[in-house]
């Protein structure tokens, strides 16, 4: 989708047309991506869903156009974190100096707004999920009452705790989590993406979200929105307001506030922080502005993962690093400090073609990532018509400097490696990280094997990789936000040279 042309003064960026008559209804797609990923998002989008887009100037944003029956492939991208449906987009919009000036402004925008498509797409997408949900739930009951059958009517109450946990993991791969753990941007600054040290990412969104979520915002009726009933129901809502720049005389607070205050008028749907049917977005960075409305509850990110550990890796990083290294049918693919499993997990899901070894030094390690690897097993058998015979994926305690794999037998290796904060030391790295590239080095393919290794201790990966020149050459480099810091991904070719066994490093 070509870049809008500026029009006006406010640098209006035209809406898609609305449809008329029989006119399909198409939308303009938002979606965050983990900031550095956005051109493999974009290849993704191009390949799954033949729609081309354009990378917004805010990091970790891409936009694209699609049918609005095409939500569903939307949702099963693998990339993205969180989608939202564009109301409209101002390339240059132009803020008044004045605060009071400036949000009055985008009161009176509301106004102006062509909201009529996009809660129309807003309302499918809920239709979908609904149906999703319902879906789910029978199978898990035809599930129970089968468990029921076979124990006499034993161990029903563990059944059911089993159905609803599985509930969860479905929504979670439709995206359609708990609010509770909403991902919410920075409101100053360009907003952090990835989250490999979840913790600390938590940490910050929450110091974030009295900010960010204090505007009221809130939805009212759409169309025909009934209860069970039939009677017309008044939609909760909450306006999200995201902002980077610093020439605003206003703050994110502010603008959610006034902004919600209008859309709440406009609409006479009723706020609500917490307990929200509709989320309208208002992200403003410098001088471009978009309004959409959210169309996941929480991010896909967390869709494989069930058994989080101190670092655990997003499963949309873990997705755009396995792609980097373009995985080809029959590889075998290794992760050998795989920590919960999530690039492991995401590979076995995404390159079944492929077959995924995974290790870890850590027995506990090992044992989050195998009850996530089973908690992904029976997901899959309660997927409708299932013939699913398991993953193509194996995982060992092992240690990464002794691998038990045989010299050139692995084609591709991808790691998130101890970045020496929460796991390891910044000084063990200094030993560690020689150790692994040379140990990779052995057990990859001379000529032909690649790796993807993401880290933040950047000065001592240099070091270790100027050190390791002889089997190791280094391509693309891709600068990611993880959990609030700066780290890389390091694409590495493996040379022709035969790999050392064992020698001093520095």
């Amino acid at each position: 989708m070509a870049e809008a042309e500026a029009v006006g003064g406010a640098g209006e960026a035209p809406a898609p047309a609305p449809a008329e008559g029989g006119a399909e209804l198409t939308a303009v797609i938002g979606a965050t991506v983990p900031t550095g990923f956005e051109l493999t998002a974009a290849e993704e989008v191009q390949e799954k869903l033949g729609s081309a887009s354009r990378i917004s100037r805010d990091r970790g944003k891409i936009y694209f156009e699609v049918p609005a029956r095409g939500l569903p492939q939307v949702h099963r991208l693998r990339s993205v974190d969180n989608l939202f449906v564009v109301v409209q987009e101002f390339k240059d919009y132009q803020f008044k100096e004045n605060k009071e000036d400036a949000l009055k402004d985008l009161e009176d925008l509301v106004k102006k707004l062509p909201w009529t498509d996009p809660l129309k797409v807003w309302e499918l997408n809920n239709s979908l999920k609904k149906k999703k949900t319902k879906r789910k739930k029978h199978n898990l009951q035809s599930t129970a009452s089968k468990e029921k059958l076979n124990e006499d009517g034993q161990g029903e109450g563990t059944d059911q705790k089993d159905a609803s946990k599985q509930e969860g993991c479905a929504q979670n791969a439709a995206g359609v989590e708990p609010a509770s753990g909403q991902d919410t941007e920075k409101t100053q600054g360009v907003a952090s993406q990835n989250g490999e040290e979840e913790e600390e990412e938590d940490n910050e969104q929450a110091d974030a979200k009295d900010e960010l979520q204090a505007g009221s915002g809130s939805e009212t009726k759409v169309g025909d929105s009934k209860t069970s009933e039939g009677e017309a129901k008044v939609l909760k809502f909450r306006v999200t307001c995201n902002r980077a720049g610093d020439k605003h005389s206003f703050t994110s607070n502010e603008a959610a506030r006034d902004f919600g205050g209008a859309v709440q008028e406009h609409f006479q749907w009723k706020a609500d922080m917490t307990n929200f049917d509709v989320e309208v977005l208002l992200n403003i960075h410098n001088n471009e502005v978009v309004v959409g409305i959210a169309l996941t509850e929480e991010s896909l990110h967390r869709r494989n993962i069930t058994h989080f550990g101190p670092t655990t890796l997003r499963s949309t990083l873990a997705y755009g690093m396995l792609r980097l290294c373009d995985p080809q049918p029959t590889d075998i693919i290794v992760d050998p400090m795989c920590g919960t499993g999530a690039i492991p997990i995401e590979g076995a899901t995404e390159w079944p073609s492929c077959y995924h070894i995974a290790g870890d030094n850590n027995p506990q390690a090992v044992k989050r990532a195998a009850n996530n690897i089973c908690s992904l097993l029976k997901k899959n058998e309660n997927k409708e018509s299932s013939t699913s015979l398991g993953i193509p994926l194996d995982i060992i305690q092992w240690d990464i400097c002794n691998l038990p794999l045989r010299t050139g037998s692995v084609d591709i290796i991808v790691t998130d490696m101890p970045f020496g904060k929460r796991i390891g030391s910044k000084k063990k790295n200094w030993d560690l990280y020689p150790a692994c590239l040379m140990e990779m080095g052995r057990i990859c393919t001379p000529g032909t094997g690649r790796a993807a290794l993401l880290t933040q201790d950047k000065k001592c990966f240099a070091k270790a990789l100027s050190r390791m020149g002889h089997i190791w050459r280094k391509g693309q480099t891709v600068w990611v936000n993880v959990g609030g810091l700066h780290a890389a991904v390091y694409l590495l070719k493996r040379t022709w040279e035969r790999a050392e066994e064992k020698r001093s490093f520095w």
